[in-house]
């Protein structure tokens, strides 16, 4: 696997490195503003970004815009956020697009080196990796949202979709058994809008619609 990492910190982007490579992914690139990252990833067509949502000059939201940059112009590029806080309007406006290989986690994940490899590998995949909190703070149920026709057990099931856990991890940490959760997913489906797919990703589709959803209620 080849990466490319943007990060404004050098401690973290240093560390990130020597992380990845720990698990035997190679960093091709490691840049800490928005254009270097577009630049690189043109030039050398890796296989995931890893991005940190705020950069030089300002800040604020030069890395998640160079994110949406990326999913437009090379949507085969995996692209991973990393922010210290969870930015709810970047956020959903990500993950309203595409389902396909997207994560966005908070940095102190990045502390538990198991379950942030996992991500990494999830996402440049093609999976879906999202933190619990960004999850938690994305999925606020709003009057006339289709998650309002879910019961509080299905609402803790969707969460935990999002967060990339199959069947049997719903149920560890639920603890209850995977026929349980499998009628609860299926209930899930059936509640939401969702259209028919044969695609490995339909478990997230229940989350990125009502995120589209409520990016155009905006």
């Amino acid at each position: 696997m080849r990466v490319v990492i943007a990060e404004d910190s050098a401690l973290l982007r240093e560390g990130l490195i020597r992380l990845l490579a720990v698990d035997g992914i190679e960093t091709v690139a490691a840049v800490d503003t928005a254009p270097a990252l577009i630049d690189a990833v043109g030039r050398l067509s890796p296989d995931l970004a890893i991005v940190d949502v705020r950069m030089p000059p300002t800040w604020s939201d030069e890395g998640v815009r160079a994110a949406l940059e990326l999913r437009e112009r090379w949507p085969d590029v995996a692209v991973l956020i990393l922010s210290q806080y969870v930015e709810e309007r970047y956020a959903a406006e990500l993950l309203s697009g595409s389902t396909r290989a997207i994560g966005y986690l908070l940095k102190d994940r990045v502390a538990d080196v198991e379950e942030f490899l996992g991500a990494v590998r999830r996402v440049a995949e093609g999976g879906t990796a999202l933190d619990p909190e960004v999850v938690a703070q994305l999925l606020v149920r709003r009057v006339g949202s289709p998650v309002d026709r879910l019961t509080p057990r299905e609402h803790e099931v969707l969460s935990l979709m999002a967060q990339g856990l199959s069947n049997s991890g719903i149920a560890a940490a639920l603890v209850v058994s995977e026929s349980a959760v499998a009628k609860h997913v299926n209930a899930i489906f059936a509640k939401l809008p969702l259209p028919e797919t044969p695609t490995p990703h339909r478990r997230v589709l229940a989350v990125l619609e009502f995120l589209a959803a409520q990016k155009e209620s905006r």
